[in-house]
């Protein structure tokens, strides 16, 4: 028989996996390069990862956690979108 309950948590589970994913994407990272850098995979994780949280913390009707996911995703898409527009800019223009 479904259990919703275990459907939520799943999904709860899930989202702090990918949140938690991007650290170790970061740290294998910057152990390859011997230097502390940032991958654009750590925005995806970070956004897959607070997205999931997101559904979950609406389901839990949990308004800090709620706001929380919210502020980071904006962040994260920010950080996106300099990274685009960065890339685009000619290095003589900078």
């Amino acid at each position: 028989m479904f259990n919703q309950e275990w459907f939520w948590l799943a999904i709860g589970f899930t989202g702090q996996g990918l949140f938690s994913l991007r650290f170790l994407v970061q740290w294998w990272q910057s152990e390859r390069e011997g230097r502390s850098v940032i991958p654009i995979s750590f925005w995806y994780f970070s956004i897959a990862g607070a997205l999931t949280l997101f559904v979950y913390a609406v389901y839990r009707a949990d308004p800090v956690f709620i706001v929380g996911q919210l502020t980071g995703l904006l962040i994260y898409f920010r950080n996106l979108y300099l990274i685009k527009t960065e890339k685009s800019i000619p290095k003589n223009e900078i």
